[in-house]
């Protein structure tokens, strides 16, 4: 018994598909046992690069990206720098209309270590699941779309000198999304369900946490998923463009409507 690869080697191994004998060196590892180069798309050497390859790929950089953002926005606030850093970028409501980036802004800041502690350990549990999901593009958009979201909401239902800081409104925007996406395809988890809800309970009883933008980027993200998952086509891709755009020129006329009534517009 010689492999069919390399006629003067012995083998005693076969294919787990074609049943060819293999030597050692033609042995590709697979879930089924061993398989040989032709079946497994390629040499053991070949496979083991493409699999590191997809293992990169697969890796989420843009959670990761958000989190080091996240991190140099903090040691800014730890800074000589910080109370200006805080006064250009936290979100007030009233603000709005002379500084409307902090309504994006405000997701990267935050009020404490246990805060930015708690989000970023959450971004990166929930990210590292839905950006290989939906891919770098999507996930971003998510993300940033339930920030605005959040601050959305902290401008209709807070008041409008209220100043407020943290990642949670995507973050939640993230957990509203991942419940959407599991619906989608079939799946239940009554454990993410419970936890969402454990940590909307926490929101509303603690005075020092904005309910607001955690409802507001919990509601945005399962409505962005939504877009997602009815567009899932390739040819569809002009209509979830559509609907994101739709979804966000909706925020923005909330957002208008709030402000004009400040008086301010």
């Amino acid at each position: 018994m010689t492999c069919y690869r390399h006629p003067d080697r012995e083998a005693y191994v076969r294919c787990q598909r074609c049943e060819r004998f293999i030597c050692p060196a033609c042995q590709v590892e697979a879930s089924v046992g061993f398989l040989c180069p032709d079946d497994a798309g390629g040499t053991p050497e070949q496979v083991s690069r493409q699999r590191a390859r997809a293992l990169r790929g697969a890796q989420p950089r843009v959670t990761l990206a958000l989190m080091v953002i996240n991190a140099v926005v903090w040691l800014l606030q730890l800074s000589p720098f910080g109370q200006r850093v805080e006064i250009y970028f936290a979100y007030t409501p009233i603000a709005t209309t002379i500084a409307p980036w902090q309504m994006l802004t405000s997701a990267f800041m935050h009020g404490s270590w246990l805060h930015i502690i708690f989000n970023m350990y959450t971004l990166y549990i929930f990210g590292q699941v839905i950006e290989p999901m939906l891919g770098r593009a999507r996930y971003l958009a998510l993300y940033l779309i339930a920030a605005f979201g959040g601050s959305v909401a902290v401008l209709l239902f807070s008041g409008p000198t209220t100043s407020v800081v943290g990642a949670s409104g995507a973050i939640y925007g993230l957990m509203g999304a991942y419940f959407v996406l599991l619906r989608a395809i079939g799946e239940r988890s009554r454990q993410l369900t419970g936890l969402i809800a454990i940590n909307l309970v926490f929101s509303f009883l603690n005075p020092g946490i904005s309910w607001q933008a955690h409802l507001g980027g919990l509601a945005v993200g399962a409505a962005v998923a939504a877009v997602y998952a009815g567009t899932r086509k390739a040819e569809q891709k002009s209509n979830q463009i559509l609907g994101l755009l739709a979804l966000v020129a909706a925020l923005l006329g909330l957002t208008i409507y709030q402000v004009s009534s400040y008086g301010i517009l």
